[in-house]
């Protein structure tokens, strides 16, 4: 088919619905940071158990990220991103009705099954229906509209808990996604005008992994997008909140309020982190840059108690938008590889971004029990400033070792080199 032969709305329609897509599954992501308490005192754990609760998202997330590019190459994004928000959905209402802990764990893990593929879906999506010109733009509304899903699920969700529980509010969650499934089989379609032929036999693809993962640098660019986003994650989406409430006294709505500015910075950056880039024609320097404010505002902010909260919402600010310049691995691990395994390169990328949430989470946990007083409120336990600054050497540490792999990276110049 001819480019003419796609009406332009199609394109638009399905983009909207797979940034949507990706949102929803930041809202489901990050949930449990306006829940701990509860989810604590319901289960009756301590942090290193709701870290791994939590972290469980990321285990089937990443573990799908090669494969999913695989799989929508083959079979399109209609079924596989509409089935996968069906997945979503079933998954939020088991968490929300779940008894006991493992039937939690399932659903968390049915979860992060049909996250999986948000982010390549809506990708893939980009790819097929807009230029090549514009993917490093496209890709930061993506990262946008994942932040905007995770601001959702900090304060908005919060107060819903608050008001309704948090039960009820995860099943409110579930029939949204119910309905977003709906739209993408009604209205979104396979083919675009820039779609590419299908590749090749199953040798072919083995191949193309093979290619990628051994080029050194998709493995910098892995680590650098994997160091960028393990923080947010992990401190964003879940120690945050409970860290600002025992270090400055704050409610539950108003430190949501305050680590929701974190996911604002990223996502209002990240747009312009890829435009920023295409113009100056660098990948290299904004990554570097991205390292060294995202180190800077979190050892600020995790060390230093006492900050004043304006201080603090321009430090989560900040750290926001030195995170969000990891989108430009995507871009660049597309340069850096053959043309015929760019889908391949990016979720090998993304399969690395995701596994910071995998691990993150659960090893601070177990740095804040390890350090803990044994202070509870209402069966919840209470950990103190030094408990915090004590886990947060995790992102520290990752910082740095980003900010080395930001130095190896090669300058592609915004072009392909692969």
């Amino acid at each position: 088919m001819k480019e003419g032969d796609f009406p332009p709305w199609r394109g638009l329609v399905a983009y909207i619905l797979g940034t949507l897509f990706f949102g929803y599954g930041f809202i489901l992501r990050v949930s449990p940071s306006v829940m701990v308490n509860e989810l604590m005192a319901e289960f009756a754990v301590g942090a290193t158990v709701l870290g791994f609760l939590t972290a469980l998202y990321f285990y089937t997330y990443a573990s799908l990220q090669l494969p999913v590019g695989v799989f929508l190459d083959r079979l399109g994004p209609r079924r596989l991103i509409g089935s996968a928000i069906l997945l979503c959905a079933a998954g939020s209402a088991l968490f929300a009705i779940a008894p006991q802990l493992n039937v939690a764990y399932v659903g968390r893990l049915m979860i992060g099954a049909g996250a999986a593929f948000s982010y390549v879906g809506a990708m893939t999506i980009a790819a097929r229906w807009f230029p090549s010109h514009r993917f490093a733009l496209l890709t930061g509304i993506i990262q946008m509209m994942g932040m905007a899903g995770a601001v959702f699920g900090q304060a908005p969700l919060g107060a819903a808990i608050a008001e309704f529980g948090w039960r009820n509010s995860l099943m409110g969650v579930s029939i949204a996604g119910l309905i977003l499934s709906a739209l993408v089989f009604m209205l979104v379609k396979d083919q675009g005008p820039y779609s590419r032929p299908k590749q090749g036999s199953d040798l072919g693809i083995l191949a193309g992994m093979r290619s990628v993962m051994r080029n050194r640098q998709s493995w910098y660019l892995a680590i650098v997008g994997m160091i960028q986003t393990g923080p947010m994650l992990a401190f964003g989406g879940l120690w945050g909140v409970p860290f600002l409430m025992t270090a400055y006294g704050l409610s539950k709505a108003e430190a949501s309020f305050f680590t929701s500015i974190m996911f604002i910075g990223w996502g209002a950056s990240a747009p312009i982190a890829g435009w920023v880039s295409d113009r100056i024609k660098s990948r290299k320097k904004p990554l570097m840059v991205g390292c060294i404010l995202a180190i800077s505002s979190i050892l600020v902010v995790t060390q230093i108690p006492g900050l004043p909260l304006w201080l603090i919402a321009i430090l989560f600010f900040l750290n926001g938008m030195g995170g969000s310049t990891m989108v430009l691995t995507f871009a660049a691990a597309r340069e850096a590889n053959a043309v015929d395994t760019q889908s391949t390169a990016m979720g090998f990328v993304n399969m690395c971004v995701v596994v910071s949430g995998a691990f993150y989470p659960p090893l601070m946990g177990l740095i804040l029990d390890t350090n803990w007083t044994g202070e509870t409120v209402a069966s919840a336990r209470v950990y103190e400033f030094s408990a915090y600054s004590q886990a947060a050497y995790v992102m520290i540490v990752g910082y740095i070792v980003g900010l080395v792999a930001a130095l190896l990276v090669r300058e592609s110049n915004c072009r392909q080199y692969g």
